[in-house]
């Protein structure tokens, strides 16, 4: 029997195990290309006829490109499943992906401990205006002159945009210190889920929450979601906390609400325009900075790597994949329902 074939996009840094599965049972190739226009002359090469998944790390992005329709158009037939290595998947037009029934999985859980981790770490040290006295310590000023005093986290009401499997994870990280839930979601959880947190809309999130955490995806309807009209509605004093994507938030909004005082502080993972980061939030002591660093653990990379690479498995033995993105359960719908399965 002919064996599969994968695509690898990316390396795999530490699940080397897992992999070998892979490459026990399927032949993987990989691109010569260094940038987006050499692989996309790869791939209509025929260098990758046959090739049914793809594996891809958004690194990969660096020489191929998001994965848009340009390079869809140039990828073979045969690829009918793209498993990519993160939680978060804007790089992927899912869309066009759909419209040429190719199947995109991602890691919707490995991630949620890591980042809701990163998410709390990121709450109390705006909460505790960390980052001011830090930057004052390295000035060889101690406190500084004229260091705010903090605010403890027991008893704040945080407000969770977004309350998937990170949103839930940071919850239970912060009722340990006495944090009131709240959330907002496209829906409603069912109450074995919410564990006592209190769903709101939109508009009382915004206007009720001492700490705002953004833990939503990047799609085109989430783009800016909080920008100027919402910064407006905020509790003055407000701390914005963003873990998700940077461009789920107006950087430029933010820098003008922290100047003006209506949000006191801020603590980011991601920015809008990464890795450039918008020169209001680094000259601003009171904004706590990450560089993407929500996940970038070695346990969080193997389970992310091995859900993964497990996906592809699957896809590339079995036609089918663990785990699909929500946006396609229609078309994994109806893909299983021709197969007779």
């Amino acid at each position: 029997m002919t064996r599969p074939k994968i695509l690898l996009l990316g390396e795999i840094e530490h699940a080397h195990d897992a992999w070998k599965a892979v490459t026990d049972a399927a032949d993987v190739v990989e691109p010569k290309a260094t940038n987006r226009d050499e692989f996309l002359a790869e791939c209509k090469s025929g260098a990758f006829d046959g090739v049914s998944a793809i594996y891809r790390t958004g690194e990969s992005a660096a020489i191929t490109g998001n994965v848009d329709v340009g390079f869809l158009d140039a990828l073979p037939k045969s690829i009918k499943f793209i498993c990519h290595r993160a939680a978060g998947y804007d790089q992927i037009d899912v869309d066009a992906c759909t419209a040429r029934e190719i199947c995109v999985s991602n890691v919707p859980t490995a991630v949620n401990d890591a980042t809701a981790d990163t998410n709390m770490f990121l709450i109390l040290g705006a909460l505790r205006n960390f980052p001011a006295g830090m930057a004052a310590l390295r000035r060889g000023e101690w406190r500084g002159s004229d260091l705010a005093l903090g605010h403890d986290p027991r008893g704040k009401i945080l407000g969770i945009l977004g309350m998937g499997g990170i949103g839930r994870n940071l919850a239970d990280k912060a009722r340990a210190f006495g944090m009131q839930i709240r959330y907002h979601n496209r829906r409603k959880l069912d109450p074995e889920h919410e564990e006592g947190a209190e769903y709101v809309d939109f508009e009382t999130l915004l206007k009720e929450s001492d700490v705002l955490s953004l833990n939503l995806p990047l799609n085109p309807s989430t783009r800016h979601t909080i920008s100027k009209d919402q910064f407006a509605i905020m509790k003055p004093g407000i701390v914005v906390v963003n873990t998700a994507r940077g461009a789920v938030m107006d950087e430029a909004a933010l820098v003008e609400a922290l100047d003006s005082g209506r949000v006191a502080s801020a603590g980011l993972d991601v920015f809008e325009d990464e890795p450039k980061v918008h020169e209001g939030l680094l000259r601003n002591d009171r904004v706590l900075l990450v560089p993407h660093l929500g996940t970038y653990t070695i346990e969080t990379t193997i389970k992310m790597e091995a859900f993964c690479i497990n996906n592809v498995k699957k896809a590339a033995l079995e036609g089918a994949l663990i785990t699909i993105v929500p946006e396609q359960r229609d078309l994994e719908a109806r893909l299983l329902e021709g197969r007779d399965v």
